[in-house]
């Protein structure tokens, strides 16, 4: 059991030094994009579905909140947290219109976008992450696998190469994570 416990630490360690060597730079500049937009009074807003949807609350509430820093609240929304309009729209228009419909609703130019698929195949983060693009939104997403078929209709997809969900569940929580405290440096200082 020990060496079963070590193996997955090491694994997620070496997969998440992977994925930043290869980010590095793409992480930066969206954090610095994310901050000017943010500036300049847009929303930050995130989703995804089961853990994703999880990982994007907590994104939030770190942002709305306190990461590291006492400062003012971030704006930051999770698209996953109102029960009334997911089983509303999920009701009336299909599941993969959920986060659509929301985004369509309430995303402007000056909004940042960010949708979480561990597989990249989520059709209800893919139609919302077009429909935000569409709409001049900055679009992101914290994306597993190979990044299926939203690595190419965002401005900036980042992706963990694993096929193993929960390693790459943790490599999107450090990314959040980072942008968390990019963020809080970039537009408090």
């Amino acid at each position: 059991m020990k060496e079963r416990i070590l193996t997955i630490f090491r694994e997620s360690a070496e997969l998440k030094l992977a994925f930043v060597e290869k980010y590095l730079e793409r992480i930066e500049k969206f954090a610095v994009y994310t901050a000017q937009r943010l500036k300049e009074g847009g929303t930050l807003f995130l989703f995804g579905n089961g853990g994703s949807a999880a990982d994007a609350q907590h994104i939030a509430a770190e942002l709305i909140g306190r990461f590291s820093k006492d400062r003012l609240p971030i704006r930051a929304i999770a698209l996953t947290t109102d029960t009334s309009v997911l089983t509303a729209v999920g009701n009336d228009y299909g599941f993969e219109k959920i986060f659509e419909r929301q985004v369509e609703a309430l995303v402007g130019k000056k909004d940042v976008v960010i949708g979480i698929s561990t597989s990249g195949r989520s059709e209800n983060v893919r139609r919302a992450l077009l429909k935000a693009k569409k709409k001049g939104a900055l679009t992101a997403a914290f994306l597993g696998k190979d990044g299926g078929t939203i690595k190419e209709i965002v401005d900036y997809a980042f992706v963990v190469p694993s096929n193993e969900t929960p390693r790459i569940q943790e490599c999107h929580i450090t990314l959040g994570h980072t942008l968390c405290e990019l963020l809080e440096n970039l537009i408090v200082g």
